[in-house]
């Protein structure tokens, strides 16, 4: 979840890491009802053969249409539905592997580095960035050795004691008792601006959701669109994090959705997981 502005975690323009980075709606029908006049039984017995005709006619129309060239048409309005939908996903398997609970293993390509940015979004983005320990992990897994130092110090200034307090949880990084933290990145798409073999800057496009549950917090959960640049390198056979820059948008018209309440909230964050992102 981008903390922005709002909160400052992420250095004071709103960015990934600390210090010395770059800083992601019937017509109605008043005559009969039977459509007007009766007429006679002799005219009725005709519209009736008629009709059945009709019906015969179709039935056999439809039979002998699924009977040939079933298989072909149903592969080319595949096609034809896939090629309209440039949005959908599409790409290789996600990835196999875990470090820290973070997918790790990624293909020597741009795809594979667009699948490591979105996990890499989310995993910066979690709540676990809130603990010490769990943060440091995180950037572990994550960091490239060359930028490991920095990511690690820049991340502890940002996640301070004050910033905890400020939010409302406790020094460990947890909600008060009868509240749920809220702090949850959803990528939404990638891209890459930049590669070469082993380097790549990869924009993820996100939503987040940050916040406390609970009927008396001051921090309700809201939800932000957000954009993460990430500059990669490929460094012990996977793609490696140099550095993070964030920044707000693009961000969509807001639908007219009922807000849910804090329980609801919280129950959802708590029964639904998260994912794993590959292209």
């Amino acid at each position: 979840m981008s903390l922005g502005d709002e909160h400052g975690s992420r250095g004071d323009d709103g960015g990934y890491g600390g210090s010395g980075q770059t800083r992601t709606r019937y017509p109605d029908s008043a005559g009969d009802v039977y459509g007007g006049a009766r007429r006679g039984g002799r005219s009725s017995s005709r519209s009736l053969i008629t009709v059945v005709g009709v019906v015969v006619l179709l039935i056999a129309a439809i039979a002998f249409a699924n009977r040939g060239g079933g298989d072909s048409g149903s592969s080319d309005g595949g096609e034809e539905r896939a090629d309209a939908a440039p949005t959908a996903a599409s790409g290789e398997q996600p990835v196999e592997t875990k470090a820290g609970g973070i997918p790790t293993g990624y293909a020597h390509d741009e795809q594979g580095a667009q699948s490591a940015a979105a996990n890499y979004a989310a995993a910066l983005g979690s709540d676990g960035m809130f603990n010490a320990s769990k943060r440091r992990e995180i950037v572990k897994t994550i960091a490239d050795p060359s930028a490991l130092d920095q990511l690690q110090s820049g991340f502890d200034a940002d996640y301070s004691a004050a910033l905890l307090k400020r939010i409302g949880l406790n020094e460990d990084g947890n909600a008060p008792s009868g509240s749920t933290f809220v702090n949850r990145t959803l990528p939404a798409g990638t891209k890459v601006t930049s590669s070469s073999a082993d380097s790549a800057t990869v924009e993820v496009w996100c939503n987040g959701l940050f916040g406390l549950t609970g009927e008396t917090t001051t921090n309700p959960v809201s939800s932000s669109w957000f954009t993460v640049t990430m500059k990669l390198n490929w460094s012990g056979d996977d793609w490696k994090v140099l550095e993070t820059s964030q920044k707000t948008g693009p961000t969509p018209v807001n639908g007219d959705n009922p807000i849910s309440g804090a329980g609801e909230i919280g129950k959802a964050v708590e029964e639904f997981g998260g994912f794993t992102y590959a292209r």
